[in-house]
């Protein structure tokens, strides 16, 4: 059995391959070829752009492969959705679809578009929100570079974005939310209805999520007298309940737990104040729930 996994060639490549390095299944690329070799034998990654993502899969070029919720959405096609994957380009969140215009133009929401001309990438999800709200407009595709394309070429805009910087750097503001995205792990549906293939998509999906799930945190493991447990256990933001057990000596006790990793600078002085010792904070692979 040998499985294809596509991975989004572009903004989200890096951090999809730092991902799934983090989650131990590292995948070996050169910058001459679309394919790539991982740890595993039986495993096997392509790039390709995230836009195309969900028709490869969707015809079974590809079994699996991670793209965004928008272009599935926008593809109409019909995928398994494994498992939903909350990163973006420069962080941990969903990224926004949003419909933006010039700073100085007199448009504050869709309805007073209407007869105008909206550029975007994301077209049919950009027709069905205007016909939504009954609101006529000229939905033209963008290659790119659209947020220079108002006021010259578009009266507006519908952009992905994460911050909006971009946005007010091309002196455009924000009227409203098109479309919340996120990267998911789409599969084949008839590779998921494979026993051997879906065992294999699960997994990998599980080992992403750990990777994810530890991201920015780190484990703290401490030595407690029985007297000041529960001092100690105040101090802690536990992930779910520390882990706590006995030692040799049945007056002390050992605990363990998973915390952010910026909250460290502040709760190890206080577990020392609680009297804690043998604190050690110590980095985290996987977190799995």
């Amino acid at each position: 059995m040998k499985l294809l996994i596509g991975i989004p060639k572009g903004s989200l490549q890096e951090a999809t391959l730092e991902l799934f390095a983090r989650a131990g299944l590292p995948a070996y690329t050169n910058g001459r070829s679309y394919y790539a070799s991982t740890a595993d034998p039986e495993i096997d990654c392509m790039l390709i752009r995230a836009q195309e993502m969900a028709r490869y899969v969707e015809h079974g070029a590809i079994d699996a492969g991670l793209t965004g919720l928008d272009w599935v959405i926008e593809s109409g096609l019909e995928v398994a959705t494994v498992t939903d994957l909350i990163y973006a380009k420069r962080s941990r969140g969903k990224v926004r679809w949003v419909l933006a215009a010039p700073e100085n133009s007199p448009f504050q929401r869709a309805e007073d578009l209407s007869g105008c001309i909206v550029a975007t990438e994301l077209v049919n999800v950009t027709r069905n929100y205007f016909s939504q709200k009954k609101v006529d407009v000229r939905v033209e595709f963008s290659w790119g570079a659209t947020e220079v394309k108002p006021p010259m070429l578009a009266d507006a805009i519908v952009e992905v974005t994460e911050t909006g910087s971009s946005l007010k750097a091309n002196r455009l503001r924000i009227l409203e939310t098109v479309l919340e995205s996120n990267t998911q792990l789409i599969a084949n549906q008839r590779s998921y209805a494979d026993c051997g293939k879906k065992r294999k998509i699960d997994n990998l999906a599980l080992m992403l999520r750990g990777a994810m799930e530890a991201q920015d945190r780190v484990g703290l493991m401490l030595n407690v007298r029985r007297e000041n447990l529960d001092a100690v256990l105040a101090v802690l933001p536990a992930l779910q309940k520390p882990t706590i057990s006995h030692l040799s000596d049945e007056d002390w006790l050992a605990v363990n737990t998973v915390i952010d990793e910026s909250a460290a600078w502040d709760v190890i002085p206080r577990l020392k104040a609680a009297n804690a010792e043998g604190i050690v904070e110590y980095p985290l692979n996987k977190v799995v729930l």
